[in-house]
């Protein structure tokens, strides 16, 4: 255990001021969306209005992001990422404020779709910073750490979100909580402009000769950089339409089967954040033993029989146990996977791969989100939830398998 801890102590003292800001605008960002995630759909049903039209939102808002992530990710590569970075958390902080105060359905979709369209301004952009301004010996634990410390952050977000709703419902009507709530968790959103516009970007000085390199000769360079991003996304496609069936819903699983409160869904989902942020500690030294590839996949089937007991337990323990054990394990393979792809593409491209990646795991959740709201609206609270969380088991171990079979050939970051 001192091992551990002195090797990550002596990780953190090698990351730059450029890192350091990116993590506290990330920690911003993420307690202002945890608090949406956790209570926006119930804010929905609040409203008076269907699960239907909670998928429809979700749906809209994903397919705006899939719609803009790689145009954002090319800006990202050619405007700079700190430009890119401050406009996106400008725009989706005032998105958020006016998605805390509409009520009719249509501009509920409207709104939804613009806070697609801005999140992924900063989504698309923190991970090449964070890639740029590292080595590749680095990336693995900061990539960890990044998303350990966003998954906290998002712990914070999740518990205000419960609990302030809880302790405004005792001033004031259950809507108006909510849209209170809502409110805080779009100025927390808004802090993460400060540490960005404190970063410090260097101007590159081949980005005029870049400019007038053609398309096709640009593409000859970065030839199998296209393919890795190829590869990679036919991975992410699978993952993320077995995510988009469960992910969006879980606090609408714990309501709908549970009849759990406010306070606590709050919990659940930060507790499974925290376990996360946990597992995402664990993952590098899983890749000191088995190495990038086969630890994305090995943590990822880990999570499968959990995500099972999750689908047919009506017992809320066990259901709170199966969730948390499957997220731990499901995400705690996301940041060495985002580390192996950042080694592979080369830095003119590092924006656009990471974009693309995104794109099509918002397409699932696009794709999947009015799907599974049918399913559980046409089979109830019990066996809707039990048929897509198993749909969702089988999309996951054919995508790791998937990623098995095509990565397992290549090198490890330090290779």
């Amino acid at each position: 255990m001192a091992l551990f801890f002195k090797e990550w102590s002596a990780q953190m003292k090698t990351y730059n001021q450029n890192i350091k800001l990116a993590i506290w605008a990330n920690i911003f960002s993420q307690i202002g969306l945890g608090m949406f995630m956790v209570i926006y759909n119930i804010y929905i049903q609040e409203l008076g209005l269907s699960h239907e039209v909670n998928g429809q939102v979700i749906a809209l808002t994903s397919l705006a992001t899939a719609i803009i992530l790689v145009p954002a990710g090319i800006l990202s590569d050619k405007l700079g990422r700190k430009r890119i970075m401050a406009f996106g958390v400008i725009a989706t902080g005032a998105i958020l404020l006016l998605r805390s105060i509409v009520e009719l359905q249509f501009l509920l979709l409207l709104t939804g779709f613009g806070a697609g369209i801005f999140t992924a301004f900063l989504q698309v952009s923190s991970i090449p910073w964070l890639a740029e301004n590292s080595v590749p010996k680095q990336r693995v634990h900061l990539f960890s750490l990044h998303s350990a410390i966003m998954t906290a952050a998002n712990v914070v977000g999740s518990l205000l979100g419960g609990t302030l709703t809880d302790f405004f419902t005792l001033f004031t009507s259950e809507l108006t909580s909510i849209r209170y709530t809502l409110v805080i968790g779009s100025i927390f959103y808004l802090l993460a402009f400060f540490p960005i516009m404190k970063m410090v970007e260097k101007k590159k000085a081949t980005n005029s000769q870049k400019e007038k390199v053609p398309f096709r000769e640009f593409f000859k360079t970065n030839k199998v950089g296209f393919k890795i991003i190829g590869l990679f996304a036919v991975a992410q496609l699978l993952i993320g339409f077995g995510s988009g069936l469960v992910i969006p819903y879980l606090n609408l699983y714990f309501a709908d089967r549970f009849a759990a409160s406010n306070s606590v869904i709050g919990l659940i989902i930060s507790l499974g954040q925290a376990a996360t942020a946990v597992a995402m500690f664990i993952g590098p030294v899983v890749v000191k033993k088995v190495g990038e590839v086969r630890a994305v996949v090995y943590l990822q089937l880990a999570s499968l029989p959990f995500l099972l007991l999750t689908a047919y337990t009506e017992n809320l323990l066990l259901a709170t146990l199966g969730f948390l054990f499957r997220q731990a394990l499901m995400n705690a393979g996301n940041p060495i996977q985002a580390s192996l792809m950042m080694s592979k593409v080369g830095d003119s491209v590092k924006g656009l791969a990471n974009s693309i990646n995104q794109m099509v795991f918002q397409l699932g959740w696009a794709f999947m989100g009015p799907i599974s709201t049918s399913i559980v609206m046409l089979n109830g609270a019990y066996w809707g939830y039990a048929h897509v969380f198993t749909i969702t088991a089988g999309l996951y171990l054919i995508g790791s398998l998937y990623f098995l079979i095509v990565f397992r050939s290549l090198k490890t970051t330090e290779e």
